[in-house]
């Protein structure tokens, strides 16, 4: 069974949607991997991380990223984000690169991003879990429909949010997103395939937090510690 480590605020925000059939499906597939032996990543007790770290009342910013890491021990629920010890995958160090460039700050030494989520930016994929080795696995498996209803909910509920869509595949997950209530940047994917066809130099961090300070609310602290 999964874990459903959400907070309250994120259970009472959607509603019953666990108790959905295709909620039920995804169960099922879970258990079906996981009794025929198949690795399946994150671990179930991180699933729900991006939930757990950012609680509904305190999100402030969404960035989207697609699939899991599908390596031993990358994925910890987070989008974008490796455990420590974990080598900082392709995509991340450009998203540092721009970091440092965007707000000066100094490119940090692992790919943890739990101090984002803490700050208010959820960090949400549009799968929440892949088998081991085989990216994009557990696509249609349901997970799509359960993060799209995140997003509407978000979209709905919330005011002056601001989305960080990098790449096509978020950005038409988002597409739904009301830009006169939010703000939404959009970029290129930070991966090497694409990151210098106008990811670099597009300050999304600088953005965010001018807009959430000019709607009278506490910019995110981008700084990681070592």
């Amino acid at each position: 069974m999964l874990k459903l480590t959400l907070t309250d605020s994120w259970k009472n925000a959607l509603g019953d949607e666990w108790k959905k059939p295709y909620f039920k499906d995804i169960e099922e597939h879970l258990n079906k991997d996981l009794q025929a032996g198949r690795k399946v990543f994150p671990s179930t007790d991180h699933i729900f991380q991006a939930f757990k770290l950012t609680p509904f009342e305190k999100v402030k910013v969404v960035i989207l990223g697609q699939d899991p890491y599908h390596g031993e021990g990358q994925a910890m629920g987070l989008s974008f984000s490796v455990p420590r010890n974990v080598k900082i995958p392709p995509s991340l160090r450009n998203i540092y690169q721009e970091l440092h460039t965007d707000l000066k700050l100094p490119i940090p030494h692992h790919g943890d991003l739990s101090s984002w989520a803490k700050e208010g930016v959820l960090l949400l994929n549009n799968v929440l879990t892949v088998n081991e080795g085989k990216a994009g696995s557990h696509h249609k498996v349901g997970w799509e429909k359960f993060t799209d209803r995140v997003i509407e909910v978000l979209n709905e509920d919330k005011e002056n949010l601001v989305f960080i869509l990098w790449g096509s595949p978020a950005q038409k997950k988002a597409a739904q997103v009301d830009s006169n209530r939010h703000k939404v940047i959009s970029s290129v994917h930070p991966s090497p395939l694409s990151s210098y066809r106008g990811f670099f130099g597009s300050k999304p961090f600088s953005q965010c937090n001018n807009y959430l300070q000019a709607h009278g609310i506490d910019p995110v602290n981008w700084k990681i510690q070592d």
